[in-house]
């Protein structure tokens, strides 16, 4: 049921007449009728008597008028508080996040909340995990965002989404024109790869082990887009999360393809301090990224599989 189809049959009662009741509603007073019908199927009793003139309610149809009085009433009292919320919602959300998340994702969350909370500001710092872990530590940071997050008593951890991995080569490369690379595939590559202190790394290089693939490691790098700009150039051939090569993969200066690892995709979690009190404007904040990954992840693929680690560190 409607919240208008009730709305409506609550005029109608009121009134005394389908016609009014419709006209209020902006519907045709034979739409009205069949909306009233169609309650009464879903209830099972007679609301109305139409065999009078003016018609009566019934008394089952009049439990049923004061009960969605008090359904409507609680409606418009949840839209004033929400109301009330969104007027309140001011002052500064401080950010920390690592240079993919901040540089691919945040952007268009941030303008979204500044534009329905016009009081309220996020302030973004892009920084290397572990400083990142630090700034909300230290009190630097409301929130931070960031891939593998730390298991620490000290904070709290709210999962955001999984990303797929994908094999990112250069336009000429051998596999490229693949639908699909197994890891299998790799073996002998000249590869690309992340530092070694970070989490991302070894996760990568757990999953190559687990396969009994052997790379070559020309380059070492702590960020991703630095590891994109040397397989621009052939340096080699790389594992990177599949949605931060999109743009590369659009205008064909990279190639993104599928790896046939499900399993193998980099968890991305929002960390605050456990102790900490947050205000009413960063917890919206962080309601609102949650509820933007969920519609992404509707419109996407869903990504199957576990995460390969969970331990502290990864990329920026």
């Amino acid at each position: 049921m409607h919240l208008e189809t009730l709305r409506l049959y609550c005029d109608v009662v009121r009134l005394r007449s389908f016609s009014r009741g419709a006209a209020l509603n902006y519907v045709s007073q034979s739409a009205a009728s069949q909306a009233v019908q169609q309650l009464e199927a879903d209830l099972g009793v007679f609301l109305i008597d139409r065999t009078k003139r003016p018609f009566l309610v019934t008394q089952e149809g009049r439990a049923f008028h004061e009960a969605c009085g008090a359904l409507l009433d609680g409606y418009e009292n949840a839209k004033a508080r929400i109301a009330n919320v969104k007027a309140q919602l001011s002052g500064t959300v401080r950010v920390a996040a690592i240079y993919s998340v901040g540089l691919h994702d945040l952007s268009r969350h941030m303008q979204r909340f500044m534009a329905l909370y016009p009081q309220a500001r996020v302030q973004l710092e892009c920084l290397h995990p572990q400083k990142v872990v630090d700034a909300v530590l230290g009190d630097e940071a409301d929130v931070g965002i960031m891939s593998y997050p730390p298991v620490n008593r000290a904070l709290t951890i709210v999962p955001l989404r999984d990303e797929p991995m994908a094999f990112v080569c250069h336009p000429g490369h051998r596999l490229g024109r693949r639908k699909a690379v197994g890891l299998d595939d790799l073996n002998g590559e000249r590869f690309v790869a992340f530092d070694h202190g970070l989490t991302i790394r070894k996760a990568i290089d757990r999953a190559l082990r687990a396969h009994n693939v052997k790379i070559e490691v020309v380059m070492e790098f702590d960020n991703i887009e630095t590891i994109k700009q040397a397989i621009t150039i052939d340096a080699g051939v790389s594992l990177l999360p599949r949605h931060t090569v999109a743009k590369e993969a659009g205008i064909r200066t990279l190639v993104v393809v599928p790896l046939t690892t499900p399993d193998l995709v980099r968890p991305i979690g929002i960390i605050h301090r456990r102790t900490k009190r947050l205000t009413p404007t960063v917890l919206r904040f962080i309601d609102l990224l949650r509820e933007a990954t969920a519609q992404d992840s509707r419109r996407d693929l869903p990504a199957s599989g576990r995460a390969l680690a969970r331990a502290a560190g990864e990329d920026g």
